[in-house]
């Protein structure tokens, strides 16, 4: 592992706040998405150097702006002008300067989400300023080809997501459930028709179950081949909750894409019934505190797979970390139309026979086409 290089203080910032229109909604179990937004953050220090960040706002619908606001007012002007050595570091320290403000404002979520972009933007200066990829810094493993799978596939049209996916390149797919018995079933069923030998599927119900309807459902589905289930529950249900329906289901638990802070993820990894951990670095920690997961959960006997669905800095990010810590994992990669996937990751790495491919380019090796994404900001500010 490389270590991070020394240093210079920020001297200016600029946030950006997009909105791509799409013309399919993307469908949870608990809302849709009628655009696709992403918020970023460039940060340049004393000497020129820059990196880039990016924070979870899918939801709700309005969170992209507001993101963009706090990282504007509050987070940035924390963090300019201080001296800091690791990211981690400059990160706990502007933390420390807004413990009043998140107390006052009763935002922990967007707090956690614009602190998480902070880190992902000072890692990538820190790995452009050592003129190494982002995985060397962050860890041994330099697992650059990584297997990846489809996310957020959904009635209607699964065998066709499928089989348009399988021409990009992936072998391995995930589709949405929890809209009701029938709805599911046909969305499992249809799914697993549509599979080739040698490719996988795994399912999200994104917390839409309650204890009794996991209860039923999780038996029930022991009869499909599938790679885990994924939030069966509310990610704020007791331990007791998650302990029972483990005990009832073959098939591996998944979750931790709205887990948030490290003591949380210790009871979960300590307790095992959620075998497949998913932390999003773009909602919770940064590089800094989800590699901090990452690490741990191999340790445990778990399986880590980076949860991610934004924009294409964020997704990078996660793969570099994933990269880093090697071992058994996938990375998740959103397959609903999104143009701020991959203008905002240029040049946006290929999908080869079911592995994502990262380059060896500085830092995160890819910085947004801003001219082809001009016409999609709905917001910038810059801090000096």
């Amino acid at each position: 592992m490389q270590e991070i290089p020394v240093t210079a203080p920020l001297r200016s910032a600029d946030i950006f706040v997009f909105r791509a229109p799409i013309e399919n909604p993307v469908r949870t179990s608990f809302g849709i998405m009628h655009d696709r937004p992403a918020v970023l953050l460039r940060v340049e220090d004393a000497d020129g150097m820059f990196g880039w960040g990016e924070a979870w706002c899918n939801f709700p619908s309005c969170g992209a702006e507001h993101r963009g606001r706090l990282l504007q007012t509050a987070v940035v002007p924390a963090a300019l002008g201080m001296a800091w050595e690791t990211p981690g570091q400059l990160v706990q320290a502007v933390t420390r300067k807004l413990h009043i403000l998140r107390l006052q404002a009763d935002e922990p979520g967007p707090m956690d989400q614009t602190l998480a972009c902070l880190d992902i933007a000072l890692w990538d200066l820190a790995a452009r300023r050592a003129g190494a990829p982002l995985h060397a810094l962050l860890g041994d493993a330099a697992m650059t080809a990584m297997p990846a799978y489809a996310s957020g596939i959904n009635h209607p049209g699964v065998a066709e997501t499928i089989a348009r996916t399988r021409e990009e390149g992936f072998r391995a797919f995930k589709v949405k459930i929890g809209f009701g018995r029938e709805q599911d079933d046909e969305n499992i069923s249809t799914a697993l028709q549509s599979l080739r030998p040698g490719e996988t599927l795994a399912t999200d119900v994104n917390q839409a179950w309650d204890l009794p309807q996991a209860l039923e459902a999780l038996p029930r589905m022991r009869q499909h081949p599938l790679l885990w289930i994924e939030e069966p529950l509310a990610c704020d249900r007791p331990a007791e909750e998650w302990a029972r329906i483990a005990a009832v289901s073959s098939i591996p638990l998944a979750a931790g894409e709205n887990i948030r802070g490290w003591d949380a993820f210790d009871r979960v990894l300590a307790a095992g019934d959620i075998r497949v951990i998913q932390p999003d670095i773009g909602k919770w920690g940064g590089l800094t505190g989800c590699r901090c997961v990452a690490r741990a959960a191999p340790a445990a006997g778990l399986r880590y797979c980076p949860h991610y669905l934004g924009g294409g800095i964020g997704l990078l990010a996660s793969a570099h970390l994933l990269a880093a810590v090697g071992g058994d994992g996938m990375l998740e990669v959103d397959c609903n139309p999104n143009p701020l996937r991959t203008l905002l990751a240029s040049p946006f790495p290929p999908m080869k026979d079911g592995r994502f491919v990262l380059s060896d380019a500085p830092g995160l090796g890819v910085v947004p086409d801003m001219s082809a994404v001009e016409k999609l900001a709905t917001f910038h500010a810059r801090c000096r």
